[in-house]
């Protein structure tokens, strides 16, 4: 299986079809060559107009985050995969969740095929849940702090997005240990 094809599966789903209906392709960004691997939540509705993932500010954030240009983040060296490939909508409270099916089914499929993944990040929630499960701590603050825990293969951060002013206003911390590891743990991996 190649991405192309998976790329084509994902068309054909039908749990897609509304996406597909109105011609929206499945936002991720995925290599063989691929050493760092992002692992977010969803496109939001700009990603999901322009194609391109973590085309918004959040996205401008986390490029500056893990100390690397925009031509490096979009180049095969990173893979983009969030727990859904297409925008899920809007709920009372912000985006709705990601649908569980697209990391279960379609998640496997494209890591076989990028074997030479050093580091992933997991961005919020959604990924960690999935990726860490009962390693994870009782909250995402408190696995975020642990994040040396799940070194060299993971790296749990919280989202870029500019909503979480707040957590990161309560939690110096991040911005001042956390991001310069991500960042050095980014340009060892991208170096290898």
């Amino acid at each position: 299986m190649t991405i192309g094809e998976i790329k084509k599966n994902l068309e054909a789903d039908e749990r897609n079809r509304s996406y597909t209906q109105r011609g929206i392709p499945p936002v991720f960004q995925a290599d063989g060559a691929a050493k760092v691997l992002i692992i977010g939540q969803a496109p939001g509705r700009k990603v999901e107009e322009t194609g391109i993932p973590f085309n918004d500010k959040s996205g401008e954030k986390l490029i500056s985050w893990m100390g690397i240009d925009k031509d490096t983040f979009y180049s095969p060296q990173i893979a983009i995969v969030p727990m859904d490939f297409y925008y899920p909508g809007k709920g009372r409270t912000g985006d709705l969740p990601p649908r569980k099916f697209i990391a279960a089914d379609y998640h496997p499929e494209i890591l076989h095929l990028m074997p030479n993944i050093h580091l992933t990040i997991l961005i919020g929630k959604y990924a960690v849940d999935y990726y860490l499960g009962a390693r994870k701590h009782r909250n995402l603050t408190e696995t975020v702090a642990s994040y040396k825990e799940y070194l060299p293969d993971y790296f749990p951060i919280v989202h870029p997005s500019p909503l979480n002013f707040r957590w990161q206003a309560k939690n110096p911390w991040f911005e001042e240990k956390t991001v310069p590891d991500l960042r050095k743990a980014v340009r060892e991996v991208l170096a290898q």
